[in-house]
């Protein structure tokens, strides 16, 4: 029997409504990709972003016109119902931005400072202060997020030269690992010597490589308690970036580190932004962290199984269940956690069915054509002919209301009425 995981103690900031850290879950956030002066783009996107899941939305503000936007964009969203908090990631400009836009101030659930580049020698202090000092006027809390690709030259240097001093000197990898961590937690202290509380600052400390990350947030996490958010900084796009994230945060996670996470894909041309949000789901819920949809386990195919059917069927069993999410979730309580299957033939297909809250064993090639369905380990109905998905999407249904509604719901698809309005799942060729 694994052990379980056991999360590093950390304190705990509300962004907004949303709590990240301490016994919080581990939270789940995105960034948009619009152009912040764009107010309709980035409401749309931001919109996309919270309904896929994510429970916070960073947005770029890096121009006067981002900056005299962000209000607008909040309002939209509020007159949409969509609550979800935004931060605001600033580079360069900040403090003049904060200053000079005080609704933009009041707008952001937080404030991300990079200290890497908010200005150099006495600048550095001056324009980081001024930051701080609005996030304790507004009552916000702040990220200070550093990143490998813009971190503190002038720390950077001093660590260096010290190095240089050593008897047994690290290598360049092993300086710049201990830079990141030490303007991090350096940042930090100096944000609470201005007067914000330390339980109003998370930490990130993000870079490129897998290997990096591990051993820059075990030391992160081993050096203060405040509340990390994980993420490569660029993962890169389609598997690349997926594995990437997936090795680096599954790691760290199994740990006990991490708070928040963020997976960073580069997206396709013309991608969905939002499947960098059902990636972190989907990460947090097959390592048994947090429950967000159900999941639907499918075998991968083999020569039993010629014909695409199955595949077709988990697909648009899967898209059905996490389109139906935003209602269920509010009508049916636990209903995240159910598990489906949709197998291709009975070398496996009736264990994992069983195994499952309610599966179904499709027929592999030269097998009859019959699909038992399972629901908690026992077989109810066996289905036939060519309309085989509709009927299972009728059981899937009758299955929540009866499990998750406390509704009386017959069990064979024979018993159950069709609802003109219900949708199916359509599927082509057999």
């Amino acid at each position: 029997m694994t052990s379980p995981i056991v999360r590093r103690k950390s304190r705990q900031v509300k962004i907004g409504h949303v709590r990240v850290g301490g016994d919080a879950p581990i939270m789940v956030q995105s960034m948009t990709n619009t152009d912040t002066a764009d107010v309709q783009a980035t409401i749309d996107q931001v919109f996309a972003l919270a309904n896929a899941g994510s429970e916070v939305v960073r947005i770029t503000v890096n121009s006067p016109e981002a900056a005299a936007a962000v209000a607008k964009i909040r309002e939209g969203l509020d007159k949409l119902h969509c609550n979800v908090p935004l931060v605001g990631d600033f580079h360069f400009n900040g403090h003049k931005l904060l200053r000079d836009y005080p609704d933009c101030a009041k707008a952001l659930a937080k404030y991300r400072i990079n200290p890497g580049n908010v200005g150099r020698g006495e600048k550095h202090d001056t324009q980081f202060t001024q930051m701080i000092e609005i996030a304790i006027r507004e009552n916000k809390p702040v990220r200070i997020g550093v990143n490998w690709g813009s971190l503190d030259q002038d720390l950077m240097g001093r660590l260096m030269d010290e190095n240089s001093k050593l008897v047994q000197p690290k290598s360049a990898q092993e300086v710049m690992r201990d830079a990141l961590v030490a303007s991090a937690l350096e940042s930090a202290a100096l944000a609470e010597k201005i007067g914000l509380p330390g339980d109003m600052i998370c930490i990130s400390c993000k870079v490129s490589d897998v290997q990096d990350l591990i051993a820059v947030y075990t030391d992160l996490a081993a050096k203060c308690d405040y509340p990390l958010h994980l993420g490569l900084t660029e993962a890169g796009m389609g598997s690349k970036g997926i594995v990437a994230s997936s090795a680096a945060m599954a790691i760290l996670l199994q740990r006990g580190i991490g708070d928040t996470i963020r997976v960073s894909l580069t997206p396709e041309p013309g991608g969905d932004r939002t499947k960098e949000v059902i990636v972190a789901q989907e990460m947090l819920q097959t390592m048994g962290l947090r429950q967000f949809t159900p999941l639907v386990t499918a075998c991968p195919g083999c020569g039993r199984t010629t014909s695409t059917f199955f595949q077709e069927l988990a697909a648009k069993t899967q898209s059905y269940l996490r389109a139906q999410m935003p209602v269920w979730r509010e009508s049916y309580p636990g209903v995240e956690a159910m598990s489906v299957a949709v197998m291709g033939c009975v070398v496996n297909g009736p264990g994992e069915s069983k195994m499952a809250n309610i599966g179904i064993s499709l027929p592999g090639t030269g097998e009859l054509p019959v699909a038992p369905v399972y629901e908690d380990g026992k077989k109810t109905v066996t289905l036939k002919g060519d309309h085989i998905a509709e009927e299972f999407q009728a059981l899937l249904d009758a299955y929540v209301l009866r499990t998750y509604g406390g509704k009386d719901v017959p069990r064979t698809t024979a018993e159950l009425a069709e609802p003109a309005e219900r949708k199916v799942i359509p599927v082509v060729g057999r």
